[in-house]
């Protein structure tokens, strides 16, 4: 069994963009992950493999059945409340959780099971795994390869204009499909019909409209409790998170834990480019986003720096604002500065006065902005690198940051 190449690749931002884009090869390998099931409503797509099912029971979800993901080697819950950003600082355009950039994708015939999840989840350097549900239907006569998971587990695993948008999660969360556009075009999908579906059983499924996911390889996805409904197969494929500095040594890795019947590929580039767009930001006065404070930190207070770098940085540390710590190591605010570095870095920014505040996001990204460009991020390339390892000191922090900070670059 042989899974094509699925790639990760951010698409540009327009309307009708897609939220999961997915080459013909990919739709193939669905198909034979799920057994063969076509999507004519003949058989169950769940009874292709009765041990599998078995076997897999409870990926995805804690026992009380609430949204997980796997960090660490074990199942942890997260939250779907909606949380205020940066409480109290007037900003907004923050995701609502920590994103997760996916590094490869693996199958094994029959399923991944919860086994599987746990030898991937201890190995080194693995700080995320996600059990995918999936099948190849028929979505108003047109054939779609569709995944479902639950929406807290899912939604880290898209890009940032996915990942940030109210609209898109609150439609798949209502059991809409969400498309790629070439897949609604497709199937002449229009969002809030109604459209018939033929998968495991006949049903019919509104169109939620379309948006990014940035894995090539799938026409759309639905929420785990819609793709049960429909019969999709469980765990038909794990996503992998684990930003090391040798994604070939992962690859590698990932095969030696799932055994030579799986097929692993990787998502992201072996070396992950430094050349990001750097702009000057329009000057706007005080930003009223985060996207505005990333673009205009970077123009005022580090020229020649990237405002995707300060946009990635502020995702990972604190999901923009939502997690203001201290962090284990004592680490506070938006950026998630230790307090001894913030004595010697911190500054007002955009005409705050008075001492510095480390939690306030208008003195901190300013200041992070400030800290990356004495470290030398404006000389580019090498002097980028080591800016990022000088602001949180380990290889995958590094190739995490430029990674997120290239999708930001590719959607706005």
């Amino acid at each position: 069994m042989r899974l094509p190449g699925i790639r990760r690749q951010s698409l540009p931002t327009a309307a009708g963009g897609g939220l999961v884009a997915v080459s013909a090869a990919v739709a193939a390998t669905i198909v034979a992950l799920a057994g063969g099931h076509s999507g004519q409503g003949s058989t169950s797509a769940g009874s292709t493999s009765p041990a599998g099912s078995a076997r897999a029971a409870g990926i995805g979800e804690t026992p009380n059945g609430t949204a997980a993901e796997v960090l660490n080697g074990r199942q942890v819950p997260v939250s779907t409340e909606s949380q205020n950003p940066g409480s109290g600082s007037g900003l907004a355009g923050a995701t609502t959780t920590h994103l997760v950039v996916p590094d490869v994708i693996a199958s094994v015939p029959g399923g991944v099971t919860k086994a599987d999840l746990d030898k991937i989840s201890e190995l080194g350097g693995v700080r995320g795994v996600l059990a995918i549900d999936g099948a190849r239907i028929t979505v108003n006569g047109a054939p779609l390869t569709v995944l479902a998971a639950p929406a807290a587990a899912l939604r880290p695993w898209t890009p940032p204009a996915t990942a940030a948008s109210a609209k898109v999660w609150s439609a798949f969360q209502a059991g809409d499909l969400i498309s790629t556009a070439r897949a609604a075009a497709a199937a002449r999908l229009v969002s809030g019909s109604k459209y018939p579906v033929a998968a495991a059983v006949s049903a019919r499924i509104t169109d939620g409209g379309t948006a990014l996911l940035g894995v090539a390889g799938v026409d759309g996805v639905v929420s785990q409790a819609e793709g049960r409904k429909l019969g999709l197969v469980r765990n038909v494929a794990v996503l992998v998170n684990a930003p090391a500095a040798n994604v070939t040594a992962l690859v590698s890795q990932v095969q030696g834990a799932l055994g030579a019947g799986a097929r692993v590929v990787r998502l992201i580039p072996v070396a992950v480019s430094t050349r990001l767009p750097v702009v000057a930001a329009p000057a706007t006065g005080r930003p009223t986003n985060y996207l505005q404070l990333f673009q205009e930190s970077a123009a005022r207070y580090c020229p020649g720096l990237s405002w995707t770098v300060l946009a990635a940085i502020g995702q990972i540390e604190s999901a923009d604002g939502q997690n203001m710590g201290p962090s284990t190591a004592g680490a506070l605010g938006p950026m998630q500065f230790l307090p001894s570095t913030w004595a010697l870095w911190g500054i007002d920014g955009f005409g705050d006065t008075g001492a510095p505040d480390i939690m306030n996001p208008f003195d901190a990204v300013p200041s992070a902005a400030r800290l990356l460009c004495v470290d030398g991020a404006t000389d580019g390339g090498a002097g980028l690198r080591e800016a990022i390892f000088d602001y949180n000191h380990a290889n995958w922090y590094v190739n995490e940051v430029l990674t997120l900070a290239g999708e930001y670059a590719k959607e706005y």
